[in-house]
């Protein structure tokens, strides 16, 4: 097998990371390139796959191409890649608010295309991947799904859903982290050491997650199990109610979302 990936940027180089780490892919399989020389020799070296700076010797022959470009540069990376790429490869794509239909009018409405909407706590196999197939079937389609799974868990869906999925779980990371910043940041208002107190809120995220998760208990539940009556958990809850806490994070999904269909247009 062929599997080249074009792009090596964060994302880029958190999926191969997942994909070689759990053994799906071995570095043999894997080709990289980046228009920026010194990060493909770079990741190539960190992962001991093959690295090339001519695009048409990295798609060639190749089974799949991964396209971890940005939006803004993903139709003229693809158009420039095309003519090189075999008739029956898939290709993926993880750019935001880059559609299927985008991809076609470049590719070919024949060919067969994942979309994918993946986060960056796949760096460490936590991450969330929603996927679009189109036209893959069978072991090929079989065979994507346990890549991603590699670095976390992985929804099928439609594109609008993937969309949506997108401004949830590829944008709430960055939310995630200003709530443990700002939790850092009281508690070192308070006193406590500041890599003490960003190992705590850091904790406190992990751990609430994976109990949320793993015991598959409503998140209301688990809140109102830590709320006694009359008790510090409810006064900060309730701090928490008065600035606008639900209604601020609703707000940025739905700002994701607006960018989200902006992008799509071209703007």
């Amino acid at each position: 097998m062929k599997f080249t990936v074009i792009g090596t940027g964060n994302m880029g180089k958190a999926l191969i990371n997942g994909f070689l780490s759990k053994g799906i892919l071995g570095s043999e399989d894997l080709f990289v390139f980046d228009v920026r020389k010194e990060a493909t020799g770079a990741v190539a070296e960190q992962f001991g796959c093959h690295a090339t700076d001519d695009v048409a010797e990295a798609v060639s022959g190749a089974d799949y191409v991964l396209m971890a470009v940005k939006p803004q540069q993903f139709d003229k990376a693809l158009e420039g890649l095309m003519p090189y790429v075999k008739d029956d490869a898939v290709i993926i794509s993880i750019a935001a608010a880059v559609t299927v239909a985008r991809i076609e009018k470049i590719a070919g409405a024949s060919r067969k295309i994942l979309r994918v909407m993946p986060n960056t706590p796949a760096q460490v196999g936590e991450g969330v991947a929603a996927v679009v197939p189109v036209r893959i079937e069978g072991e090929q389609k079989d065979f994507c799904i346990k890549l991603f799974e590699t670095c976390g868990i992985v929804i099928e869906c439609d594109e609008k859903t993937l969309d949506v999925i997108g401004c949830v779980s590829g944008t709430g990371p960055a939310y995630v982290m200003l709530f443990i910043e700002a939790m850092a940041d009281a508690a070192v208002k308070h006193g406590i050491p500041r890599t003490t107190a960003l190992k705590i809120a850091e904790q406190t995220v992990l751990g609430s997650g994976k109990l949320a998760f793993e015991t598959g208990t409503h998140p209301a539940v688990l809140k109102d199990m830590v709320c006694s009556p009359g008790g510090t958990t409810i006064a900060g809850v309730a701090a928490l109610e008065e600035a606008g806490f639900r209604n601020a994070v609703i707000k940025s999904v739905d700002a994701a979302y607006d960018r989200t269909c902006e992008l799509a247009t071209g703007k």
